[in-house]
């Protein structure tokens, strides 16, 4: 039975196994971060905070962007999505957060949920082939290559790091607190 909390968060189960286990966190972590962006408007998804160019909106294009990377073009070799081909990723490495701002909300709720849901396809369909053991396709530069496992605990690392980040410029744009 999965227990869904004040915020509407899936809580992680909490006497699984180890595949239940580590999805639950990732889907825990993902709803965190949908429930930080929820409700916002344009104004509050390119508000910052202090001296940093961070923020909601930019996050929401850049975890779009690590999960199409980890889990289609590593886990399986596919293609980027069309929004994040073309773009000379030397000459801006920061393309997806800088170029946010341009994007609707309505665009970027889209993009980050569509990825996700494709996301979610793409683990079951590696969970059917070798489980937690499946191995990337796409290796890294020196030569190691991760599995599901690594990059599944990977994503819930990302995720808590920028969920932090969004405790911080939700705070700011209109008060709201919560873990």
């Amino acid at each position: 039975m999965t227990v869904i909390d004040e915020q509407g968060r899936p809580e992680p189960p909490v006497a699984a196994g180890e595949t239940a286990t580590v999805l639950g966190f990732l889907e825990f972590q993902r709803a965190t971060f949908e429930w930080k962006c929820a409700g916002l408007d344009a104004d509050g998804l390119t508000a910052t905070v202090g001296a940093s160019t961070m923020t909601l909106g930019g996050m929401l294009k850049h975890l779009a962007w690590v999960e199409d990377h980890w889990f289609s073009r590593r886990l399986f070799g596919h293609d980027p999505l069309p929004v994040f081909t073309g773009i000379d990723w030397q000459a801006e490495p920061d393309w997806e957060w800088t170029t946010a701002a341009a994007d609707s909300p309505e665009e970027l709720r889209t993009l980050w949920q569509d990825t996700v849901a494709r996301s979610r396809e793409l683990v079951d369909e590696a969970l059917a082939d070798g489980g937690l053991d499946r191995m990337a396709v796409q290796p890294w530069q020196d030569g190691r290559v991760p599995n599901l496992r690594w990059i599944v605990c990977h994503m819930i690392e990302e995720y808590a790091r920028h969920n932090g980040h969004a405790d911080l410029l939700r705070e700011a744009v209109d008060g709201e607190t919560g873990e």
